[in-house]
């Protein structure tokens, strides 16, 4: 195969690649995802007992966000947190998985405690800032919660 094409077809491939992320498909094709060994409800009570034992990651009350599906058939259990130093409220959610494990998803942040102000994670940030924010997510809160 000649040069030519072998540049046109990793061009394709590379097109192909990255037009996929522009239209990704689902609810939160951009979502952070964690497969955790668990099932659903012990992760759900392993972050209820971190809400209760660490409060300042408590969204405030007059927000209005609270953690639970939307729905009785909602796939997606909502979970919000709040980063207190810098007023930033995290949204994340949780689905169950194949085996007894349990998607963990790191979906947004909201700057301030006025909704409307979402950034989702992966897609609205620089790569530099995603990274910084998903580092952040594991340290202060994923890491806390399945230790």
């Amino acid at each position: 195969m000649s040069a030519k094409k072998i540049f046109i077809l990793l061009t394709l491939a590379c097109q192909l690649f990255i037009g996929c992320n522009n239209i990704a498909a689902g609810s939160y094709p951009y979502a952070e995802v964690y497969n955790v060994d668990m099932p659903e409800s012990c992760l759900i009570q392993k972050i209820n007992d971190f809400k209760k034992a660490n409060p300042d990651y408590n969204v405030p009350g007059e927000v209005g966000l609270v953690d639970g599906r939307l729905k009785n058939n909602d796939y997606w259990y909502h979970i919000y947190f709040y980063y207190n130093d810098n007023d930033q409220i995290i949204k994340a959610w949780t689905r169950p998985a194949a085996n007894g494990k349990t998607s963990f998803a790191f979906v947004g942040i909201n700057q301030g405690s006025t909704l409307g102000n979402w950034k989702m994670i992966n897609s609205d940030f620089s790569r530099e800032e995603d990274q910084e924010q998903k580092e952040r997510f594991e340290q202060l809160i994923l890491k806390r919660i399945l230790k």
